[in-house]
């Protein structure tokens, strides 16, 4: 009988000492599993435009409409040649339909002008050779010797740079922001104590297409941000 009382006693000691070895694993499992650190990585990079859209506007007026829209497009086809012989081919150019203003038929201009009609043509140069179209702008004025007169303003003669190759750069960019993220993340589990465990949750980064500022909008500034929660163990 007292033997059996030992036997029985040893084995509920060893059943209380495995409860609390499983009791610790599984309370350090819980604690490691509700330890985790949130961070963000970055990936930044300027690079050129690599497309370039160009809208020239041109406006022709007068009271006889043969006679504007003549003028109006002798003046589209000598920007087209001009366009053309400094080596911009024929899909890049693409002219857009006239818009044709009778002002006698406008009842809320209330001013008396000296003319009635105003055929206003918009041309849209679209090129990857943005460093020829820019050399082109900076010509204008060459345009202007042929008695050919561009509107300029923000909404009638837009330029627009774009960076069309940014999915080519997204796989690389977005490897780099993890690769930051990783490294502030051990930074502060090696501050806290603790060291790295398994990546808990991550988004697919924001991605953003920026010019680098106002005065020089054919530079652009990709960017990555992405969103990593590590696992902290002790």
């Amino acid at each position: 009988m007292k033997q059996s009382r030992i036997i029985e006693a040893a084995i509920i000691g060893a059943a209380i000492v495995i409860f609390g070895l499983l009791f610790k694993v599984g309370l350090d499992n819980f604690t490691n599993r509700n330890r985790q650190v949130t961070v963000k990585g970055l990936s930044e990079i300027e690079v050129p435009a690599d497309q370039v859209t160009w809208s020239i506007t041109t406006a022709e007026t007068g009271d006889d409409l043969q006679r504007v829209y003549a003028s109006s497009s002798n003046k589209i086809n000598k920007i087209i040649k001009f366009l053309k012989d400094n080596g911009l081919k024929d899909e890049e150019i693409i002219v857009g339909t006239p818009l044709v203003n009778d002002n006698e038929t406008d009842r809320w201009n209330a001013d008396r002008i000296p003319f009635r009609f105003k055929i206003k043509t918009v041309l849209s140069v679209t090129s990857t050779d943005v460093e020829k179209v820019r050399g082109l702008i900076s010509r204008q004025g060459e345009l202007l010797e042929q008695g050919i007169a561009i509107i300029n303003n923000e909404y009638d003669n837009p330029i627009s740079y774009s960076f069309v190759s940014f999915q080519e750069m997204k796989p690389k960019m977005m490897e780099e922001a993890i690769a930051n993220a990783q490294i502030t993340a051990k930074q502060f589990a090696a501050t806290s104590g603790s060291t790295l465990g398994k990546i808990l949750s991550a988004d697919q980064g924001q991605f953003s297409i920026n010019s680098k500022d106002e005065n020089t909008p054919q530079i652009k500034k990709l960017r990555v941000v992405t969103t990593i929660t590590y696992q902290l163990k002790h």
